[in-house]
């Protein structure tokens, strides 16, 4: 065990965890932010994307030593009343169906505006590729990115 310093969404938190404890269950288990989602365990479905110093990360995956002193956000972390373009973008769009994977979904599209303010569908395509949505809305999540460029 050993006391490590992460900073999510804002403030500074002090934990008690083995080093090699994943991200997401200090996220959801110690720290009460349970929108980040768990999927596989292996960083492969995308549930539980962060993003860590502007990079989307696969929280369950990525232990809370890699990611010390590192600024995390979380789905909490984007606003506190929906208000971020992406948000909003994706409630106008309709996206979520049964909504285990958006939050995933949409701290990849964060990063992704950050990075490609006007993305092609190639870019959002390419960027999205490892988020897996169960319902299949791909074609509106598309469109909810689109939408929140216009606002970005």
């Amino acid at each position: 065990m050993a006391d490590i310093r992460l900073n999510v969404n804002g403030k500074v938190k002090a934990i008690t965890a083995s080093p090699d404890t994943p991200l997401l269950w200090v996220l959801r288990d110690e720290l009460a932010l349970t929108g980040t989602k768990f999927g596989c365990g292996m960083g492969l479905c995308g549930a539980c994307t962060v993003i860590a110093n502007g990079e989307a990360i696969r929280s369950c995956s990525t232990t809370v030593a890699e990611v010390s002193g590192q600024k995390i956000t979380t789905i909490e972390g984007l606003s506190a009343d929906a208000s971020h373009p992406v948000q909003k973008a994706w409630m106008a769009e309709n996206v979520a169906q049964c909504g285990y994977c958006q939050a995933g979904q949409i701290m990849s599209a964060v990063v992704l505006l950050a990075k490609h303010p006007n993305p092609t569908d190639e870019d959002i395509n390419e960027a999205m590729s490892g988020n897996l949505c169960r319902c299949g809305t791909y074609n509106r999540i598309r469109g909810a990115i689109h939408r929140a460029a216009e606002e970005v």
